[in-house]
């Protein structure tokens, strides 16, 4: 697959790619009502892109012959801060799509705030990779040019999972666990990871 940046014009596919990969997820089965889910999942990652990932972000994707993404990943910088009112405009898009869910979805966002850094740093909003490509090193590969850029801005890059086996697949790409919270009232767990700055990384000797 072609691993390269996307922009509008590839953006519902992109969210479709995202809302088959995050279907069954915890933390969105949590926080996004269960009827239509699947729908409402396309029109929250569909926001995502637009409205935040292409303008201010970089979004990544893995495209197969046909030039169609089959995983896709959307970074956002800190050297293009998003501004608040665009921030607004995606809670309410949010407070809308997640249904009868919502509240749980404002108290999740808030059990996670602990878990947030200041400093900056690249922040891998969110990635997926269609089920069926799963397992092939898919992912690794679409992180690999994010990473980089991290890498040549001299910052380290964090996240946020809900998934144990997340946790293992980022630590193989140099990602460490600095926090974890679990959501109050029976919610998911949630991991945050960094990678750090190549500058305090440890150097490899021998």
């Amino acid at each position: 697959m072609e691993v390269r940046r996307i922009g509008p014009e590839l953006a519902d596919a992109a969210a479709g790619v995202l809302a088959e990969a995050f279907d069954g997820y915890p933390w969105t089965a949590w926080t996004v009502a269960a009827d239509r889910h699947r729908e409402r999942l396309a029109g929250l990652f569909a926001a995502t892109v637009t409205t935040v990932g292409v303008p201010y972000g970089d979004v990544w994707a893995a495209l197969d012959g046909s030039g169609r993404p089959r995983a896709v990943a959307v970074w956002l910088r800190p050297d293009r801060p998003v501004p608040d009112r665009v921030w607004a405009e995606v809670s309410a898009r949010d407070a809308e799509l997640a249904g009868d869910r919502h509240r749980a979805m404002v108290a999740a966002e808030a059990a996670c705030v602990p878990l947030q850094t200041a400093e900056p740093a690249f922040l891998l909003a969110t990635v997926g990779v269609c089920p069926a490509d799963q397992g092939r090193g898919t992912g690794g590969r679409l992180l690999r040019p994010g990473l980089a850029e991290a890498d040549r801005s001299g910052l380290s890059a964090v996240l946020e999972t809900s998934a144990s086996a997340n946790v293992r697949f980022y630590r193989r790409l140099g990602f460490e666990v600095t926090g974890q919270v679990t959501v109050p009232g029976g919610g998911p767990p949630v991991w945050a990871m960094r990678r750090p700055a190549p500058a305090c990384r440890p150097r490899r000797t021998g």
